[in-house]
């Protein structure tokens, strides 16, 4: 499980492309809500990228389907696990630097 910074950045400029192109705007001054909508938004393409990997591979292990197509889609799911679990650690660890600060 290696996945670089670059990466994660890659997948959240295309997450924040994605929702600006869904009719998600800049223009509410809540920054907070932007940044959960994007998040949610993320989370969500991750887990339907892994819907869409379950059921190429049952197609797949059926008799039909390109193997090829299998492949690229559990490895796009594999990529997207990785960066959601990524993104986790590291709110997760700027979380705790936030709770260690003193006043």
């Amino acid at each position: 499980m290696l996945t670089s910074v670059s990466q994660a950045h890659n997948a959240y400029a295309q997450s924040l492309q994605n929702s600006l192109q869904s009719g998600v705007t800049d223009d509410t001054p809540d920054s907070v809500s932007d940044f959960s909508s994007v998040l949610s938004q993320a989370v969500g393409n991750a887990v339907s990228t892994g819907h869409a990997a379950e059921a190429q591979a049952a197609q797949g292990l059926s008799g039909g389907g390109d193997m090829t197509q299998i492949v690229t889609a559990i490895s796009n799911a594999q990529l997207a696990l990785q960066t959601t679990t990524v993104i986790r650690d590291r709110m997760v660890q700027a979380y705790q630097d936030v709770m260690k600060m003193s006043i």
